[in-house]
């Protein structure tokens, strides 16, 4: 889209890369209950499923903000809101969930900061243009 800001088209990649990783974690859940050996096989299965419909959401919001679509930024704000208490349980359970935490923590903030830019806002019909 052309004269779409910066602002927005790295909220769509943002978004679109936290869809990515939940699609990617719900299909090693599938995989893990049909092929691997968990506790519960429909546990890990079912679980795996619901990972893969939860991923639809940030995948249609970043479809949305690329095609700056006013209806996208709700959305993406609310999953942002509810990552970041996610990211600080995960870096306060240690070890290797440190990081994943600090990466989650660190996306769901720029998120929160790339779409509440004027910029951003103006692009998907929220804010209104400066006066000049």
């Amino acid at each position: 889209m052309p004269g779409r800001p910066v602002r927005l088209t790295a909220a769509a990649v943002v978004a679109a890369l936290e869809g990515a990783a939940l699609a990617a974690w719900g299909i090693g859940m599938v995989v893990l209950g049909i092929v691997g050996n968990p506790d519960s096989p429909q546990q890990a299965e079912a679980g795996g499923l619901t990972v893969l419909a939860l991923a639809a959401m940030p995948l249609a919001a970043a479809y949305g903000l690329w095609r700056a679509r006013r209806w996208s930024r709700g959305p993406v704000l609310i999953i942002q809101l509810v990552a970041l208490p996610v990211a600080w349980t995960m870096i306060q359970a240690g070890g290797g969930l440190i990081a994943a935490g600090s990466a989650l923590g660190a996306a769901a903030l720029t998120e929160l900061v790339l779409l509440v830019h004027p910029a951003a806002t103006e692009a998907l019909g929220i804010g209104r243009p400066a006066e000049e």
